[in-house]
């Protein structure tokens, strides 16, 4: 009797055990569609300073992995922000970065496939994204306000001409350097 117990107990210990680590598996909604390489610091930056960020902003970071271009105009100019990010573990990453950096009251993260999501109240919009996912956002990019300014990290929009263009230096400082060089400004035209 007693040895049927210690195997009955041990099965359930077993049990829960796997019913916690399925429970802590990761459930994506899909793929992500390009890989998570944070911007530097100093693009961080230079990105926030392009789009001439205002405490009125809301920034929308597309692909926003830890959150730190939202968090970042929240702490430097008091901006609101949102970052949108498939990948379930970055999004909580963000949230805890937003926490421990004491902006949580002015950011969000939300775990969403960007062709989805509504980011229609941004005023800026943060990218570093390949250039095909740039490109199938082009609808939904124009489709904003006009005078919505639009930041990406190293690649183009389409054919979409950017109003300017800027080159960042390397800083020794920084953990990352692919990417983080060029940044291109594009500004929402009024609709005709």
């Amino acid at each position: 009797m007693v040895i049927v117990r210690r195997i009955s107990f041990g099965f359930v210990v077993t049990l829960l055990f796997a019913s916690l680590v399925l429970a802590q598996k990761v459930v994506r909604s899909r793929t992500p569609d390009v890989p998570y390489i944070p911007t530097t610091e100093t693009a961080v930056k230079a990105m926030l300073e392009l789009a001439d960020v205002k405490r009125s902003d809301i920034v929308y970071d597309l692909g926003c992995g830890d959150g730190r271009i939202v968090i970042a105009a929240a702490k430097r100019y008091g901006a609101r922000g949102v970052g949108i990010d498939i990948d379930p573990v970055l999004v909580r990453e963000a949230k805890g970065n937003a926490r421990q950096a004491g902006v949580e009251k002015l950011v969000e993260f939300r775990e969403q496939d960007l062709f989805q999501a509504n980011f229609r109240e941004a005023t800026v919009v943060t990218l570093f994204l390949l250039p095909a996912i740039n490109k199938r956002l082009l609808p939904q990019l124009e489709a904003l306000k006009p005078g919505t300014r639009i930041v990406s990290n190293t690649f183009e929009i389409g054919e979409w001409k950017p109003v300017r263009e800027i080159v960042v230096e390397d800083d020794p400082n920084d953990d990352y350097y692919f990417g983080s060089h060029r940044l291109f400004l594009w500004i929402v035209p009024e609709r005709k």
